[in-house]
């Protein structure tokens, strides 16, 4: 008897493998090209407009493109991210394949005119969209879709960044705070691994960022990494907060294809009076240069306000590169003033600020590990932490909801991370 369950479970284990493997392959091999497509439009549009700069004047133009796009043929597609959390929690309808179209078009025309925006959102909904089609092709039932979206969640996480651990660790970790659904770990890995191979076979590669050397683990080095943590927390719960009430003083504008209109026209003031595109587009020069010496203070505070801006008045993209511009550019601010190299803050605020918005702290931890080296993982690893605990219960998923409160006091319970 004994013998016929242990049978029996290491049958359903590998059919389980094998249906998952199939499904995951294909979601690799959609999501990984969509993706691939992306990153490949979005150098190109970034250097066309680092080459025109006149473009930037077109801002009120492109918002009123994306306006009228999203308010006559959007729909529920609107949602972005927050419609994929949604199904996730409570399926009720496939993801509209006018998703990916939408979203694409949507986030190269604000990098085109130069909105302060990321791509992990376009990427994120493109893998989630394309695997949703799945849905019918294979006959799944609302608990297998759940499985199938954290898995396209995954798969466009991993192959925008290249980073298939932590993409494969965000779609678990992502939708349901202080959780994570171990069901769908295989599906999750299974999505990630092949979308950020299927990327890089079509020949797209990813912004290279220098190793960190160990450094020794000490009382000091330990009580600035607490420091700095709390300050990165701080930073993502400042973030998320001026974005939704940037977003809601839009809405008194009662035609929604005018509010990117009036939001374009305000970045262009601010770009303007400030002489400088340095905080647009994705960011990733200033990045870059975060690692190699101290930025000066403000950097990081010009590219929290005007990637709110954008994203609050109803342009696209998404929002984890500029967080890891803003964390990058804080870390390396703080260099000024606590006693860790440079290389080491930057790379501690890339990573912590996104763990503390995104209410992701062990996708983030992987995140530092895959693109800076395991050597200061320690130190990587408790500046995430300490960020999420310090960025509220709030982060930049409105749909995100609480499945275990971050502490006790005040207490708070379970529910959705909007209330």
């Amino acid at each position: 008897m004994l013998l016929r369950l242990h049978t029996a479970d290491t049958a359903a284990a590998l059919v389980f493998l094998l249906r998952w493997l199939l499904i995951c392959g294909l979601i690799g091999v959609l999501a990984g090209s969509a993706s691939a497509l992306f990153l490949v439009s979005l150098d190109w549009v970034t250097r066309w407009r680092e080459q025109h700069p006149w473009v930037l004047l077109l801002l009120p133009v492109a918002g009123l493109g994306i306006g009228l796009v999203y308010h006559y043929w959007g729909g529920r597609a609107g949602r972005g991210n927050n419609l994929i959390l949604d199904e996730i929690h409570q399926p009720s309808a496939r993801l509209p394949l006018r998703l990916v179209p939408l979203v694409l078009g949507s986030t190269l025309l604000t990098h085109l005119a130069g909105g302060s925006a990321g791509r992990e959102g376009t990427a994120v909904q493109m893998g989630s969209a394309l695997a949703d089609q799945l849905t019918r092709l294979f006959r799944l039932r609302p608990h297998d879709r759940r499985l199938l979206l954290i898995a396209g969640m995954s798969a466009g996480f991993a192959s925008v960044f290249g980073t298939p651990l932590a993409g494969a660790v965000f779609g678990l970790e992502v939708f349901l705070l202080g959780s994570v659904r171990y069901e769908a770990v295989l599906p999750a890995f299974l999505a990630a691994v092949a979308a950020d191979f299927v990327t890089r076979s079509w020949g797209v590669g990813h912004t290279v960022y220098p190793q960190l050397v160990a450094l020794p683990l000490t009382p000091l080095g330990l009580g600035c990494t607490l420091l700095a943590g709390a300050l990165f927390g701080l930073t993502a719960r400042s973030f998320a907060t001026l974005t939704r009430w940037i977003s809601r003083q839009f809405t008194r504008l009662p035609y929604a294809p005018l509010r990117p209109v009036a939001g374009g026209i305000v970045l262009l003031l601010i770009v303007w009076a400030l002489g400088t595109t340095r905080y647009l587009g994705l960011g990733i020069p200033v990045i870059v240069e975060a690692f190699q010496r101290p930025l000066p203070p403000y950097d990081f505070a010009w590219k929290l306000l005007l990637t709110a801006l954008t994203l609050g008045c109803g342009f696209k993209g998404g929002e984890v590169t500029p967080l890891f511009f803003m964390g990058a550019a804080l870390g390396s601010a703080l260099a000024l003033v606590l006693p860790l190299p440079v290389a080491l803050l930057a790379a501690m605020g890339f990573v912590a600020v996104f763990a503390g918005a995104a209410n992701t702290p062990l996708a983030c931890t992987l995140v530092g590990l895959e693109l800076f080296g395991a050597d200061a993982g320690v130190y990587l690893g408790l500046a995430c932490v300490v960020a999420y605990l310090f960025s509220g219960q709030r982060g930049i998923y409105s749909a995100q909801v609480i499945g275990e409160v971050k502490h006790r006091w005040p207490a708070r319970q379970q529910g959705s991370a909007e209330e």
